[in-house]
């Protein structure tokens, strides 16, 4: 094991591993101790247990700790003041240990307690009333079916109203029961009735405090507010609570009050706008031609297509479509009615996608406040509101899906520390689907880099194993073809389209693999790591090397054989891991100590020069 500090300005001292985990088909290497067994030569030598280290925040080194050694007393203390702290109402310990706001009487004077907004009943019976309302119309229209539509209104009725009754009367309590007020030091919540909650988060701890609000909660100008520290825990881990307080709902007004407070910003002027906000991009509608270039565009068809037999299914008319397409057969012919098929699958594809984008990247704006922060707002039914700080920031990653990459843009996501790279959420996504130019002057706006420079290539056998795969998905294809052909009872007509399926998916595939050789690369550009990889979805990430905290060298047999090797450098920001693969297994190494000097050099074996070599064995000669 070797540790040594980050060593960049601006990031606290961390812990830095480079090690190997052996196992299975691949020997994973993180550069330490036993040499390679399988490599040409013993250029390398690694060994040990890769593991990642978060990157711990400290007021200073312990009286008596070395320069450039962790003072882990102090960064425990450290870690405890990012925790929320969370007590029962019997009295159990804080998280953050000792005492806090919430127990200390001293404090009972500070700013008073506030309740939410008592809108939110309304909200709620709203949000209720309409989830009974879809359950009960095809309750009613079976029963009464089945009976008469009196009798299945006699039931569904007084059953919808108990439900939206119970559902408001459970939301008053709740509604009832939560406090929440900001004192000079800490943010506090009380919640619960039976069970009773109090959870405080440290003010100099708060980090983030994002704004959203669903088409109801706008209605009465409500907001839900979420208040965190930045930190990445996840929720229901042993010992772990979310670093998050969530008011839900306030009124918008307080909701941006608060975050004006809790992150020290200067107050809204009376247009609703920030005094010195700069905006680096704003929604441009001609961006909508993007959206359906996803494969988002046939997934989304097809969830429309499913639910429309679930549909028929509840109503007994399963049998529609089949009689249905039977019928269009007969008048145009098969090949006109599958072409007809594919047309109306894709416009209902593209019809979503476009509503989907609309939906969450209507009046989108990011902007930079003064205090140095990114603000991200984007909605149209649901408004959300997105806070970074910059000085959390390690870097952007420049994506590219594959229809998107076609038509010259690419989709910007934040690197950075407190918030979890999360596909589903969008929550890192700093701009959509964009204009490559939009998307090069938003990286340069907020890390300073430029894309689009040239990169190292990978070695020739990268292309050869994306080949090989791409050959054998290929004859996996055609053997499916030629057993439903033999063994299954399938039409002439069939036969053909399966064929003509299967061929075009095995030229695809052989094309992505070009693609995706083609599409490696790594490089480094000035205070940043570069690493580009994939085909389908694209990506090249502009990663600080000063946030770098640790190396991981993997090798599979297959690569083992073909001299390659796939080097990860480890983060505590965005996805903790961004991988240079299938590069050259020495020009990789040499790469991963030039970009942070001194983190690999122990555990590299460099061969020694021929002169070196010739002078040894001269010594014994007189």
């Amino acid at each position: 094991m070797n540790d040594a500090d980050s060593g960049g300005p601006g990031d606290p001292p961390a812990e830095r591993a480079a090690s190997s985990e052996p196992g299975g088909p691949s020997e994973h290497a993180d550069a330490a101790g036993r040499a390679d067994p399988g490599g040409p030569d013993d250029h390398a030598e690694w060994s040990g247990h890769a593991f990642d280290l978060p990157t711990v925040p400290a007021p200073g080194p312990a009286v008596g700790a070395t320069p450039g050694s962790l003072d882990h007393a102090a960064a425990r203390h450290a870690a405890g003041a990012d925790q929320a702290t969370e007590s029962s109402a019997d009295g159990g310990p804080n998280v953050d240990g000792g005492r806090s706001a919430l127990d200390d009487p001293s404090v009972d004077d500070s700013p008073g307690w506030l309740v939410l907004h008592r809108d939110t009943l309304k909200v709620t019976g709203i949000w209720v009333f309409i989830l009974a309302l879809g359950g009960a119309i095809p309750t009613t229209i079976g029963v009464g079916s089945g009976t008469s539509y009196g009798t299945a209104l006699a039931w569904v009725v007084p059953a919808v109203a108990l439900v939206v009754l119970g559902s408001v009367i459970a939301d008053y309590v709740r509604w009832r029961h939560s406090r929440y007020r900001v004192t000079p030091t800490r943010m506090e919540l009380h919640k619960g009735l039976i069970f009773t909650t109090k959870r405080s988060l440290a003010r100099e701890r708060i980090r983030t405090v994002d704004l959203s609000a669903d088409p109801v909660q706008r209605l009465f100008g409500l907001a839900k507010v979420s208040i965190g520290t930045g930190e990445q825990v996840e929720a229901g881990g042993p010992g772990q609570s979310p670093q998050t307080l969530v008011l839900d709902p306030v009124s918008r007004d307080e909701g941006e009050r608060l975050r004006a407070l809790l992150l020290d910003r200067v107050p809204l002027a009376a247009d609703g706008t920030e005094p010195g906000v700069r905006v680096l991009a704003r929604w441009d509608p001609g961006w909508l031609r993007f959206a359906p270039l996803s494969f988002w565009t046939f997934a989304l068809a097809g969830i429309a297509v499913g639910g429309l037999f679930q549909v028929l299914n509840w109503f007994g008319r399963e049998s529609l479509p089949v009689d249905t397409t039977r019928d269009i057969v007969e008048d145009i012919g098969a090949t006109q009615t599958l072409v007809l098929f594919a047309v109306v699958f894709v416009l209902v594809g593209v019809v979503a996608t476009l509503a989907l984008t609309l939906e969450a990247w209507w009046a989108y704006r990011l902007e930079r406040e003064p205090g140095g922060t990114l603000r991200v707002r984007r909605g149209l039914l649901t408004t959300r509101s997105v806070s970074i700080e910059e000085q959390r920031v390690r870097g952007v990653e420049i994506v590219e899906p594959l229809g998107v990459r076609s038509a010259g843009a690419a989709r910007v996501d934040v690197v950075t520390t407190g918030l979890r790279a999360d596909p589903k959420s969008e929550a890192s996504t700093l701009l959509p689907a964009a204009p490559m130019t939009v998307a090069a002057s938003v990286a340069a706006a907020v890390a300073g880099v430029r894309p689009g420079g040239r990169l190292r290539r990978h070695p020739a056998a990268a292309r050869v194993r994306r080949l090989r795969w791409a050959l054998v998905a290929d004859a996996v294809l055609a053997a499916v073809v030629v057993w439903l052909a033999v063994a299954s009872p399938v039409r002439d007509f069939w036969a053909i389209v399966l064929t003509v399926l299967a061929a075009a998916a095995g030229v695809a595939l052989v094309l992505l693999a070009g693609d995706a050789y083609r599409s490696l690369g790594h490089d480094l550009d000035g205070e940043f790591l570069v690493a580009r990889k994939g085909s389908v979805r694209r990506a090249t990430v502009y990663l600080q090397r000063q946030g770098i905290v640790g190396w991981r060298a993997s090798q599979s047999v297959f690569q083992r054989r073909a001299g390659l090797l796939t080097l990860t450098a480890t983060t505590a920001a965005g996805a903790r891991r961004y991988s240079v693969i299938d590069a050259d297994e020495h020009e990789v190494l040499e790469f991963g100590a030039e970009a942070v000097p001194g983190l690999l050099d122990p555990f590299l074996v460099r061969d020694r020069p021929a002169a070196d070599l010739t002078e040894e064995v001269s010594l014994g000669e007189p």
